[in-house]
């Protein structure tokens, strides 16, 4: 029986988990590859869970109030996530947009409402970039800028309420569609909330579930000296990084992962045309790349009969301007 809604913040989580049977065959690995479609969230991904999240836990702890504005840097799903509710919940929008972004993310932002700023708008930033984006220079400026304003900052990369949501959410969820039967978790990071919060449940409720982290390789990350690399939009390195480019979030939990795989764009890129092609998905560049990943583990010995989750971050409608699908 069809349920009867109220709102858009009723629609976030419950995602489907979906047993890619055919781009299993294809793939000739005899592990379970289990896709979690975060693009089924109401604005179209696994940021939506965060967004609202930390909206709420903003009301709850009174420093959101009616009629404020929110602003945030964003890469563009959580802008676009945070943009919706905010939309819903009686708040304005200031996005501070990633440079190098796909059109159309900035183009759904736009027709959301939100205010859209480049980090040369934000007094201090382009400074700060000279030296290397670091998470604490990146809190000072963002913080400076929102307090001038009389905005409120949300700070995705650092508001305890990204990893929580997956917490109480996503990895429940999961854990639910496979009777607790998880053996691999597959992510790439952004913030690192969704790799932060699945760790904590899922060694929690079980210390041997695999946490599997992927990264852009050193050729996919973007580079202002290589505009025509092809890249993973929306995420970013995170092993072997200095430690002020480790997430937050992984020091406040104690974030382990047991490997991390470095993925060439285009090999990514494949694996989500693989996944069109044998099941009618049609998902994003870190998507395929999460894909891709899943996919290397299904390849050992060891692997056979386990099942593997890998957390599919959006669909691909954000990305028809990039070199993805043509």
């Amino acid at each position: 029986m069809s349920r009867l809604y109220h709102s858009i913040t009723e629609l976030v989580g419950d995602t489907p988990l979906v047993q890619l049977h055919r781009y299993r065959e294809q793939a000739g690995v005899k592990a379970n590859i289990l896709g979690k479609f975060e693009y089924f969230n109401p604005s179209g991904s696994v940021k939506d869970r965060a967004a609202l999240n930390m909206i709420l836990d903003a009301e709850r702890r009174g420093v959101l109030k009616k009629g404020m504005t929110i602003v945030d840097y964003t890469s563009g799903n959580t802008g676009i996530g945070t943009a919706s509710f905010a939309n819903a919940l009686g708040y304005k929008y200031v996005a501070v947009i990633q440079p190098g972004v796909s059109v159309e993310r900035s183009q759904i932002l736009k027709s959301l409402g939100a205010e859209l700023l480049q980090v040369t708008d934000v007094p201090g930033f382009a400074e700060m970039l000279q030296t290397g984006l670091s998470l604490e220079g990146l809190y000072d400026v963002m913080n400076s800028f929102a307090e001038s304003k009389g905005w409120y900052y949300i700070n995705q990369c650092g508001n305890l309420a990204n990893p929580y949501a997956h917490i109480a959410t996503t990895g429940p969820e999961i854990w639910e569609a496979t009777g607790g039967k998880v053996d691999y978790v597959v992510q790439l990071v952004g913030t690192g909330g969704t790799l932060a919060g699945l760790s904590a449940y899922f060694r929690q409720k079980n210390p041997d579930v695999k946490i599997i982290g992927a990264q852009p390789a050193k050729q996919s990350l973007k580079d202002p000296n290589f505009p025509e690399r092809n890249t993973i939009d929306g995420v970013l390195k995170f092993d072997g990084v200095p430690d002020d480019k480790v997430p937050v979030f992984f020091n406040h939990f104690h974030t382990f992962y047991d490997e991390c795989f470095d993925v060439v764009a285009e090999d990514g890129y494949e694996a989500g045309r693989q996944l069109v092609q044998t099941e009618g998905f049609f998902v994003g560049q870190s998507a395929g790349a999460a894909l891709w990943t899943a996919t290397q583990i299904a390849k050992r010995p060891e692997a056979e009969g386990k099942n593997i989750i890998v957390i599919l971050a959006d669909n691909a409608f954000k990305y028809l301007s990039t070199n993805m699908y043509k």
